[in-house]
């Protein structure tokens, strides 16, 4: 029998989720012989692990001392993606009256049966993680608890202890927040309680305008709270190309978000039932009252009672040490995901998590070095990105030709009524290589892929100029670039050769 979690509002939904990546009545397996791969976490990578070696004929433990599934589908992609589904259908009930649709403001929302929906929906795709279907669909020895290691070799979780060949650490990362005094005092919340929320703040602060913190900010927004966006940075998403970042700053000022750039947070203090965050910009303060203060900033990496002395791992503030193969400094243990790999995504960890199937188990020499990684920020709209931006390859002495097509002139998106945004591409210059690419559109994380196909397969930007695109789509824009690039081979030179023989044909 384990110690039984309730994951807040206790709610039939969430019962039925802990119920699955949880459960309260499991009893732990008896380990019988050395395992191929113990697996230590059953986030993303952990769950890729356990189930691809299992499929593969491969004796397998899986160690999960919390909730399996890990951040994705408990407090991360999938809870998120739920709220900014609701806030989406929200928004666009209140603007559709350019399409004939009445109401505007005077349509009702409920908060709390948004985020049961969200609840019920996180239960649902809960199943696919489940204990029960690693335990009795893939063969996987399952145990929930604290995995230890107790030597270069051996792991221990509940009383019981585990040999293995090979081992992969998967424990992810966790919110952290800055050390702004007073801010742990008032209380805040993170991605990890955030959903638990059964109703609208009327005031949220969001302290960070990364990707966690604009998704939330303009979702919240769209809810009906005051939303103020606090960045010590000059820009939001400040890592993302400049001109997509200003799209978006465009769309959250015209929708009522209240931004709060270049500013430093001196404290935190709370004033009667209010929190008042001290902000200071070019010497002078204002404060900014919240019900609730959002932190979309900062993670720790989960290293905590692993045992990684034991079992001679090197690891740092950051996670654990590994090479571009995932091997740590133990040959015999690897790691995935986010304990270990600077880009922090789902889809990231489930790539290492091949990686390291192949290299653990087979001998491969699979590097995470040659990995395209595509991202998005799921605002509205939404903006993606693969491959290289322009200054990097600058950086790197690559010369550049950057193509640029709004979305304004693409039919549908006019149609659609969702003109903001452009597709951009990098190209080495002088040839058709794609560098790397920037989309800002509604369903930019959609499109992107064609992106991340054609680089990670060599394909230059004329392989997608040869490719048909249904009409009308928003992807058309891609088409449109490679159209774009086209017309610069088309130099004086060759249009006066093309024209000549144009003119000799007619006689």
């Amino acid at each position: 029998m384990i110690n039984p979690i309730i994951v807040p509002p206790d709610t039939p939904e969430n019962r039925e989720l802990t119920e699955n990546v949880h459960p309260s009545e499991w009893v732990n397996p008896e380990p019988t012989g050395r395992y191929n791969l113990v697996v230590i976490g059953a986030g993303a990578a952990g769950l890729i692990c356990a189930a691809g070696a299992a499929g593969l004929g491969a004796k397998v433990a899986l160690i999960e001392r919390h909730l399996m599934g890990g951040d994705c589908l408990n407090v991360g992609c999938v809870p998120s993606k739920g709220v900014i589904r609701a806030s989406r259908a929200l928004f666009d009930a209140r603007n559709g009256a350019r399409f004939g649709v009445q109401g505007g403001n005077t349509i009702s929302f409920d908060f709390s049966a948004a985020m049961q929906q969200m609840r019920r929906l996180r239960a649902d795709i809960s199943h696919h993680d489940s204990a029960r279907r690693f335990r009795d669909e893939l063969g996987v020895d399952v145990f929930i608890g604290q995995g230890t290691f107790t030597g270069p070799d051996g792991v221990e979780v509940d009383g019981k202890k585990l040999s293995f060949k090979k081992a992969a650490v998967c424990t992810g990362a966790r919110a952290a927040a800055p050390p702004i005094p007073g801010l742990a005092e008032v209380g805040y919340l993170t991605n990890e309680n955030i959903f638990s929320l059964t109703e609208l703040p009327p005031r949220l602060t969001v302290i960070g305008a990364g990707p966690i913190g604009c998704e939330l900010a303009q979702s919240f927004s769209r809810f009906g709270s005051k939303v103020t966006l606090i960045e010590r940075g000059p820009h939001i998403l400040g890592r993302e190309d400049e001109d997509a970042a200003e799209v978006l700053h465009t769309a959250f000022v015209r929708e009522g978000i209240d931004l709060k750039l270049g500013v430093e947070i001196r404290r935190v203090e709370k004033r009667g039932r209010h929190k008042v965050l001290r902000l200071e910009q070019n010497g002078q303060t204002v404060d900014v009252v919240a019900d609730e203060i959002l932190v979309g900033i900062g993670r720790a990496p989960n290293i905590e009672g692993l045992g990684l002395e034991k079992a001679r791992i090197a690891y740092d503030k950051t996670g654990i040490k590994v090479s571009d193969t995932l091997q740590t400094s133990n040959p015999n243990i690897y790691a995935a995901g986010d304990i270990c790999f600077p880009f922090k995504f789902t889809h990231t960890a489930d790539a290492l998590a091949r990686i390291l199937i192949a290299n653990a188990l087979f001998m491969g020499r699979q590097k995470t070095s040659a990995l395209t990684i595509p991202w998005c920020t799921y605002t509205d709209p939404e903006i993606a990105h693969v491959g290289m931006y322009e200054q990097a390859a600058q950086e790197k002495g690559i010369d550049v030709t950057t193509l640029t097509v709004p979305l304004s002139d693409i039919d549908r998106a006019l149609l659609d009524g969702e003109t903001e945004g452009f597709a951009r591409v990098h190209l080495r210059k002088g040839t058709d290589k794609i560098l790397g690419a920037t989309i800002v559109a509604r369903h930019a994380g959609e499109m992107i892929n064609e992106f991340s196909l054609a680089i990670t397969n060599g394909l230059g930007i004329s392989a997608i100029g040869k490719t048909i695109h249904p009409y009308p789509t928003q992807a058309e824009v891609i088409k449109r670039l490679a159209d774009a690039y086209n017309r610069t081979r088309l130099t004086p030179f060759a249009k006066k050769i093309l024209s000549g023989w144009l003119k000799w044909q007619r006689g």
